[in-house]
This record gives C-alpha cells, sequence and structure tokens, in this order.
C-alpha cells in the first residue's frame, strides 16, 4: 500500500543581496510536498538543504523563544518556527522580511543593532544610587507584582510588533510598542528610582507614547500575546498627568 502524498506547496521568497552591486530585489518561486506538522522554519530548511543553499534567513531556538525567525508571512508579521503550512489552505505562501530593520539578505535582518539602539535611547536598565551586594538576600516584592513586571519581560524583540506598526512606517523616530513595553516594566519595578518626570523625559512627545495612534498592529502581531496596548494606555494616563502638572 503506498503512502499518501503531502499537498504541493509553492513558496514565494523575496531574494536579494544587498552586498552584490549586480543583485535586484525579486521574488523567487519554489515548490515543496508538504509533510505532517510542517512549519514555514521546516519548509525553509529544505528549500535550503535541497533547492537553493544561496537562500537566507535565520533562526536559533526553533522554539518561539529567540525571536531571530521573525518575518513577513503572507502580510502578516510573525515566527516562522511557529507557524504551521497547513494554516494556509491554498498553498501558496509568501515570505518577505520585516521592514523597518536593515536587510542582510533575503530573508535575513539585522534588528539586534535596532534593538541595542532603542535600549539606550530608552535607558532600558534599573536606574538606583543604592550599592549592588552581589551576594545579598534580594529584596521582598510582591508575588503579583512581580509577576506583572515577568509578563513584559517575556518580550523576545523579535521586531514583529515594529514591523506592523503603522505609526513607525509614518514616523521613522517613533520608538514603537517594543520600547514602550520595556519603559512600563522599569515603570513598575520598584528597585527603578526614576520619577515620571524623568520618564516623560523619554517617552513624553510624539515620538513616544503620544505618538501612538492605537492601530493595534502591535497587539495584533505578538507571538507572545503581551499586554503592549494596555501599557501604552497606562503610560500615556502617567504622562498626561506630568505635563498638566
Amino acid at each position: 500500500m503506498s503512502e499518501k502524498k503531502g499537498r504541493n506547496l509553492q513558496f514565494h521568497i523575496f531574494k536579494y543581496n544587498p552586498l552584490d552591486e549586480n543583485d535586484r530585489p525579486k521574488m523567487k518561486t519554489y515548490e515543496l510536498e508538504e509533510t505532517p506538522g510542517m512549519t514555514i522554519f521546516v519548509a525553509l530548511n529544505f528549500i535550503r538543504d535541497r533547492l537553493d543553499h544561496t537562500l537566507q534567513f535565520d533562526f536559533v531556538c526553533r522554539a518561539g523563544i529567540c525571536g531571530s525567525c521573525a518575518m513577513v508571512i503572507n502580510g502578516v508579521p510573525t515566527l516562522a518556527c511557529r507557524t504551521l503550512t497547513s494554516s494556509f489552505e491554498d498553498g501558496q505562501i509568501t515570505l518577505l522580511p520585516l521592514p523597518i530593520f536593515k536587510l542582510i539578505g533575503d530573508l535575513s535582518i539585522d534588528t539586534a543593532n535596532w534593538m541595542k539602539d532603542m535600549s539606550k535611547d530608552i535607558e532600558s536598565w534599573i536606574h538606583t544610587n543604592e550599592e549592588t551586594i552581589i551576594d545579598g538576600i534580594e529584596k521582598p516584592m510582591e508575588p503579583e507584582l512581580a509577576d506583572e513586571i515577568f509578563e513584559l519581560d517575556r518580550c523576545i524583540e523579535c521586531g514583529c510588533c515594529v514591523a506592523a506598526c503603522g505609526t513607525k512606517r509614518m514616523r521613522p523616530k517613533f520608538k514603537g510598542a517594543v520600547a514602550l513595553n520595556r519603559i512600563a516594566r522599569y515603570a513598575l519595578d520598584p528597585r527603578d528610582k526614576r520619577t515620571e518626570e524623568d520618564m516623560y523625559e523619554i517617552i513624553g512627545d510624539d515620538e513616544g507614547v503620544f505618538g501612538c495612534m492605537t492601530l493595534l498592529g502591535c497587539d495584533d502581531t505578538c507571538p507572545k500575546h503581551l499586554p503592549l496596548q494596555t501599557k501604552i494606555a497606562y503610560l500615556r494616563r502617567k504622562m498626561v498627568q506630568v505635563g498638566r502638572s
């Protein structure tokens, strides 16, 4: 008895090497047979191993933790390792690199330097004058507050929220949900001694929390389902109060 064959999938993939002055952006189509439980990540590895050794894309963990494999899949920024090919009934799958970020080649982008610059811009570290005692006992924190901070710390810096942000497209200097989420995390942390006025200096303008147009692109695409719009609204309420004082 012969094994049942999987359906044929067609992948339309963006190809371009910016380091090659003779290359031009183009779409290239690859066809392969679907296997049970196939993800976009598995399909890309098959294409690179069997069909096109030059194909560039990123991955590390393969478990939705590192954020490296983020790309635009049929128009939606998401993770390749968490997206099943069975989700696309017609078997037509278009893959593009995330916009906003520097293109390395094909589907590979540089999010690391963008995230590093963002962290410096918003001063993404606990500000305190207290001396850190490495072997000392940690200061207690209410479990509910610790859980709320941990929830925001689950951001994997994949860049999906940035790529899906209409405001970011129109205002290149807009900090974006990933940065505002980080600020909300430190605003909640009692170990950070910055005042609301200090936070206002960082995000209290149209490049920060007042620039968000609540288009919900970040909420729609965050693979970790973080409460991004909720925290942006939380920060906006706080910053409005500072601006009025």
